[in-house]
């Protein structure tokens, strides 16, 4: 049966489309606020970043741990498929890496908080730091053993070691006057490169 025979029309592709962007907006949206106030940023002021109403979030996200949960796996997503991207685009596998780095960087900061949001929830978080792990050492590997081919960095850091070592950069930010974790990073991904 043709659809114009009465049967009913399937949702439009430019729909859907349309409904992961406005998502996506949501999200990053959701992630600059949570990067500048904290995982506890009013909804209100989400929402005004995002151009939509409160209820538009409460509507996707019925919790702020919905929210924050969403929020990190989007942004993870978003690392994972950087990684090939930048190969692609990038001057040297080096330079994709410390790009990615810098991703990575942007993603820890957002994730700050994270642990308080969802205290009440350790299985949540449990499960997000497997999708964590899962997702990102790979993206992380494939740019490393990039970086080893082409004889920028010599054989050695595992990318779950670096990663763990960009966090731990990470984790000094906000607790020490004038400390840039971001320069720090950078300066651990300098040294990687082969002399």
């Amino acid at each position: 049966m043709r659809e114009s025979e009465g049967a009913p029309a399937s949702p439009s592709p430019r729909k859907r489309a349309d409904a992961r962007r406005n998502e996506a907006t949501l999200l990053e949206a959701a992630a600059e606020a949570f990067r500048t106030v904290g995982v506890d940023a009013p909804v209100r002021d989400i929402a005004a970043r995002a151009g939509v109403g409160v209820g538009t979030i409460y509507r996707h996200f019925p919790t702020r741990a919905d929210l924050v949960v969403a929020v990190y796996r989007h942004q993870v997503q978003a690392c994972v498929e950087a990684a090939p991207a930048l190969l692609a685009t990038s001057g040297t596998p080096h330079a994709a890496l410390a790009a990615w780095i810098d991703l990575f960087v942007d993603f820890l900061v957002t994730k700050h908080g994270l642990a308080e949001a969802l205290q009440s929830d350790a299985a949540t978080f449990e499960t997000l730091h497997g999708y964590f792990l899962d997702r990102l050492v790979p993206a992380c590997a494939q740019l490393l053993d990039a970086a080893t081919e082409a004889g920028e960095i010599p054989p050695g850091p595992g990318p779950q070691e670096l990663l763990f070592a960009v966090g731990n950069l990470c984790a000094g930010a906000g607790r020490m006057p004038g400390y840039d974790a971001r320069r720090m990073v950078a300066l651990l991904v300098a040294g990687l490169r082969r002399r």
